[in-house]
């Protein structure tokens, strides 16, 4: 069973949230606080971590940051009434995975924990089957239909991190703070080209696609998820 943490400073939605997730399948275990939740963290673990931003004293995105510097891997989704851009966009540069706005609709919750998960798995196994197109990153090596794709090492790991987590939101400082080394001069335009070398090199797969987000930066959408 998938363990869950709630970090939600609101007593009546924290309860509720966990109580629909533990009647989902789920075993959720909720936190009033960020330092609640890392004591929880330290003590058990755990699958992924829904969390909202504006909490007393650690918030979000300070919570969610800590988090990230200790686990790369787990997924997580931020529960918020913040909507605007530059809270989105700080967001997903710390490397949350999800962005909910409140109020929170319970089945699109649940339904998005789900595709969190199945990704989380994904990019574990270190090999991508997407239709006709397979990434292994043990061999480095790209296949559409039985023809392999030369892609460069910058371009593979830009597009192997992208499909691990499809529909996931990367801004442009995002993947330059990954992919590119700390003291390049390199502008985040050049995000752009590598996308329009990325777009062309793969033009014949049906399967998936890089999309535009306009004001924050790309995501790869498999086309059968839509």
């Amino acid at each position: 069973m998938f363990k869950i943490l709630v970090v939600e400073d609101d007593r009546e939605l924290n309860k509720t949230v966990c109580s629909y997730l533990n009647r989902s399948g789920y075993e959720a275990t909720g936190c009033l606080n960020a330092m609640d939740a890392y004591d929880a963290l330290n003590i058990a673990t755990y699958d992924l971590i829904v969390s909202d931003i504006m909490m007393p004293q650690i918030d979000g995105f300070e919570f969610a940051k800590t988090v990230r510097s200790l686990n790369e891997n787990i997924p997580i989704l931020f529960m918020t009434a913040k909507d605007d851009i530059a809270s989105k966009e700080r967001g997903f540069r710390i490397g949350v995975d999800d962005y909910m706005v409140k109020p929170i609709d319970l089945d699109e919750l649940f339904l998005r924990i789900g595709a969190l998960l199945r990704r989380a798995k994904i990019a574990t196994s270190r090999r991508i089957e997407i239709g006709s197109f397979v990434m292994d990153a043990d061999e480095f090596t790209a296949y559409l239909n039985g023809e392999e794709i030369a892609f460069t090492s910058r371009e593979f790991n830009i597009l192997y991190k992208m499909l691990s987590y499809p529909k996931k939101t990367f801004t442009r400082f995002q993947l330059m703070d990954e992919f590119w080394d700390a003291d390049s001069d390199t502008a985040p335009r050049a995000v752009d080209v590598y996308m329009t070398k990325l777009r062309a090199k793969c033009s014949a797969c049906n399967d998936f696609e890089i999309v535009t987000v306009h004001g924050l930066g790309y995501k790869a959408v498999i086309k059968n998820e839509k």
